[in-house]
This record gives structure tokens, C-alpha cells and sequence, in this order.
């Protein structure tokens, strides 16, 4: 796994083979295709594991003293911490339309952001959460793409257009 997120990272989508993940990860390509009957399954797997990271990164943002922002700051976290992995499989999940791999895992994150609008007294509508979800990646991503890496500032920034929609009905 960590050698095809490396490729993705390094060379892209168009450096992105299966016969380049077997040798970067040391395998032969017949081993690896034993676990992944192609690439598109290790691009599915990849997203389910970083879909998984950001699940236990947010665990504790219900219980924060913060929890609107703590969600943010975990989901910020998240996508700059290897920010070109995480546009590229952004893209990815669309192009593969992945919900079936990846439904459970997002719908547990779009649970706990439900959750905590909902203690918060804010709207907790299908729209409402997408929107932010979508706002939170839209906005991580073009920071990341621009090379702007101050988590701090992100999160603020974030957290000033989430609360702009979360007033707007």
C-alpha cells in the first residue's frame, strides 16, 4: 500500500501501474495481483485506508471542547499531511466512483460531523454536512496545491467559511 501511495505521490496517475507498485514494493507483479486483481483495487484500498486514518483522527472531536473545530483541525490535518496523495485520490474516488468501498467509512465521518453540528444547535440536513465536507476538502486541497502549508491559518480560514454556511439556511 505504502509503495502505490508512494508512486501516486511521486509520478502520478500516469506513473501509477501495477508492474511499478510490484517492484517498488518488492514483489513480483503475479504476488501482487494475488492480493489486487488490478490497479484500480489498490487505488480502492488506498482510499479506504486514508478514509480509515481520518475516521480515527476525528474519533475525539465529539468530546473536544471544540468540537466544530477540532473536526476541522483533524480533517486539515489529514489532507496536508501528504496533500498531493490526498488531491489524487480525491479524484480518484470520483473517477472510480468507489462508494461501494468507501460508503461505510465516510458515512461514519459524515455521522460524526452530524453529530456534532447537532449538539451545537446547527442544521444537521444532508446538505448542510455535505457542504461543509466538501468545503473542508475544496479548500485544504487549493491551499495545498498552492504550497501553502500553515495548518493554523488553514483552520481558521476553514472555520470562517464553514460558519458563513452553516448561517446561511
Amino acid at each position: 500500500m505504502e509503495a502505490a501511495a508512494r508512486i501516486l505521490e511521486t509520478a502520478g496517475v500516469a506513473g501509477f501501474t501495477t508492474n511499478a507498485v510490484a517492484e517498488r514494493a518488492g514483489v513480483s507483479v503475479g504476488s501482487l495481483y494475488q492480493y489486487f486483481p488490478n490497479k484500480d483495487a489498490i487505488t480502492r484500498a488506498l482510499i479506504r485506508r486514508e478514509l480509515a486514518s481520518l475516521e480515527a483522527a476525528i474519533g475525539g472531536a465529539r468530546e473536544a471542547r471544540a468540537p466544530l473545530r477540532s473536526f476541522i483541525e483533524a480533517a486539515v490535518a489529514q489532507q496536508l499531511r501528504r496533500p498531493a496523495l490526498a488531491r489524487l485520490l480525491d479524484a480518484e474516488e470520483d473517477r472510480l466512483a468507489a462508494a461501494g468501498d468507501v460508503d461505510p467509512v465516510r458515512e461514519r465521518v459524515v455521522e460524526a460531523l452530524s453529530s456534532i453540528l447537532a449538539v451545537a444547535g446547527r442544521s444537521t440536513g444532508p446538505d448542510v454536512v455535505q457542504d461543509v465536507m466538501a468545503l473542508i476538502a475544496t479548500l485544504v486541497n487549493g491551499s495545498a496545491s498552492r504550497g501553502d502549508g500553515n495548518a493554523e491559518r488553514l483552520v481558521a480560514r476553514v472555520e470562517a467559511v464553514i460558519e458563513s454556511r452553516l448561517d446561511t439556511p
